[in-house]
């Protein structure tokens, strides 16, 4: 069953309802070190968004969106926006990435300044790769 299936809009779940349903070690790790990393605390909202429908996880600080998490079985997806002002940052940083982030970012036109990737974290290379992006994000 698929995730906005097993909690539709009006049954919300709890951030282990989500850790159960990921099923994947660098979730808890992710988690983790946005937490610390920049004093954030997880909120789990529900969208009705046509992209990405169901409840997620999202992190801000300020104001500010950090990321949002969409679950999956077996990984999660990371949205993280890179606006103007991180772009030539983040542009630094891509030759250090996975060649997936390289293209993903290639391939991302940007809406009103702001390029949306919307990252599969599968494994580590790829969560190293979203922390960068974050770390750029915040900074």
């Amino acid at each position: 069953m698929n995730w906005k299936e097993l909690f539709p809009a009006d049954c919300p779940p709890s951030p282990a309802d989500i850790e159960y349903h990921i099923n994947f070690p660098l979730y808890h790790q992710f988690c983790e070190h946005i937490e610390k990393s920049y004093q954030s605390a997880p909120k789990i909202e529900y969208s009705k968004c046509g992209g990405a429908p169901g409840w997620n996880v999202k992190y801000k600080k300020g104001g500010r969106s950090i990321c949002t998490i969409y679950p999956h079985e077996g990984f999660f997806t990371c949205l993280v926006c890179i606006g103007a002002k991180e772009a030539d940052r983040a542009e630094l940083v891509l030759s250090g990435c996975t060649e997936e982030i390289r293209r993903l970012y290639a391939h991302a036109k940007p809406f009103n300044g702001t390029r949306w990737l919307m990252i599969d974290v599968k494994n580590e290379e790829t969560l190293r790769d979203v922390k960068e992006l974050i770390r750029i994000r915040c900074s």
